[in-house]
């Protein structure tokens, strides 16, 4: 059996500790001088407020400036920095270069000629990943010669974990990332995510676990100050130890057994050579979902605060990425407009396999998809449906209020603000240091 080696360390000194993690795994080994190297970050969402939690969503700009320097280091000169985040407004294709100058990456224009892709902006090209999935990956991606996949270490409420291969779903553009949330039971968001795999040129997969994130992938997951890097040019190797890492079996990750099992892998770590520290030193248990209380039709949290008369069921895999921000957006804003009072028997549906509760007086349809999914229900008395995709923040408003919840406006017309509520946790605590996001 092949053994792929994955170095592990703790984080202790800027550029050095990346150095020795990357040098024990052997990672940029016979990567020549003129090869086109494309750095892929994880920039989940990005907000322009001042008070933006980035620890664990976000991949460090310490790491990614480390990563630059170590190429530089080495005589490679061609290098760009490609990603496309999450759209809190779909019309708002610029984001990606305000999250670039935000995190400091126009010094590394200055410094190394890095070039930054907008991905939203830029080329697509169709690959096909073999049984029958086609999907758009950046051409920009598709060129290089050599990937370095630098994503957070975190878990994730749709996937259990966001590593390496989950990563690669931010090179795809979105008309390919609604598919990857797709209704068919076989080929689910798991089997779409493990798929992406299979369009990973020559690449070094550095897991960022400076700060590492429990219920992820956003903001309002709890971020954790972890000191933690993995380094391997075996993608799924490095996913199989950051899972490991974060508390979780590799086979109780799904798109991780659905990636052994396509290459014809183990999906334990018997194939894995470790370097560097012991993986057993460093677990940690972070939880990936968020609770719900016994029935999974209400967050706990609502549920504690003694919210009654209305049904959020818990979110599946079929929700897409917008749709899921904007869902979290939602719960959060009925839970603000709680006033003690029960409301009469309504029920929220997201994603495309939801179906409506008999007896529930009235059902709102978040989307396009759930729209068209239960249009003709019967067990509907009164639907109230947010018929966009994706959904228009306005027309959410006023679902809600014509359903009688009182929300305010601005939590879900200005996505944007929303993680300032977020930020509040983490002031006055210096582990969580807003330097490892800049680059002077």
């Amino acid at each position: 059996m092949i053994r792929s080696k994955v170095a592990v360390t703790k984080y202790r000194k800027p550029l050095e500790s990346l150095r020795q993690c990357v040098e024990m795994s052997e990672g940029f080994q016979n990567l020549p001088k003129a090869a086109k190297v494309f750095i892929k970050p994880n920039i989940v969402l990005w907000s322009d407020v001042a008070d933006f939690p980035k620890w664990g969503m976000i991949t460090t700009s310490r790491v990614v400036e480390d990563v630059v320097t170590i190429l530089a280091e080495r005589g490679v000169s061609d290098i760009s920095i490609g990603e496309g985040p999450v759209l809190l407004d779909p019309k708002d294709r610029d984001v990606t270069d305000r999250a670039f100058a935000g995190l400091g990456y126009q010094s590394l224009r200055k410094r190394y000629g890095v070039k930054l892709l907008n991905l939203h902006r830029l080329s697509y090209e169709r690959i096909n990943l073999g049984d029958g999935v086609d999907l758009n990956f950046s051409s920009d991606f598709v060129s290089s010669d050599f990937i370095v996949n630098v994503p957070v270490l975190k878990t994730h409420s749709q996937t259990v974990v966001s590593l390496g291969i989950k990563n690669l779903k931010g090179v795809i553009d979105v008309k390919s990332r609604k598919m990857c949330h797709s209704a068919d039971p076989k080929k689910d968001l798991h089997y779409m995510v493990a798929m992406l795999a299979n369009a990973l040129p020559r690449a070094l997969t550095i897991l960022d676990g400076i700060y590492t994130n429990e219920r992820g992938p956003g903001f309002d997951g709890k971020m954790r100050r972890s000191d933690l890097l993995v380094v391997s040019s075996d993608v799924l190797a490095a996913d199989k130890v950051g899972a490991t890492l974060l508390g979780y079996s590799p086979s109780d990750v799904p798109h991780l057994v659905h990636a052994a099992a396509n290459q014809n892998r183990p999906v334990d770590l018997s194939d894995v050579e470790l370097a560097g520290e012991s993986i057993d030193d460093l677990k940690l248990k972070l939880q990936y979902e968020f609770s719900y209380n016994d029935t999974n039709n209400l967050p706990l949290f609502m549920a504690k605060k003694g919210i009654q008369g209305i049904s959020i069921p818990k979110p599946d895999t079929t929700l897409c990425t917008y749709c899921f921000t904007m869902t979290g957006i939602i719960i959060g804003s009925i839970a603000q407009a709680w006033d003690g009072k029960p409301w009469e028997g309504v029920e929220v549906l997201t994603g495309k396999i939801m179906r409506p509760t008999p007896g529930m007086n009235r059902t709102i349809l978040i989307g396009k998809c759930m729209y068209q999914a239960n249009r003709n229900n019967p067990d509907i008395k009164e639907m109230i449906a947010i018929k966009t995709c994706p959904p228009s923040k306005k027309e959410v408003v006023k679902a809600l209020k014509e359903a009688g919840i009182a929300v305010k406006p601005a939590l879900i017309e200005h996505p944007e603000n929303a993680p300032s509520l977020s930020y509040k946790k983490y002031l006055g605590n210096t582990e969580f240091d807003e330097s490892f996001f800049t680059i002077r």
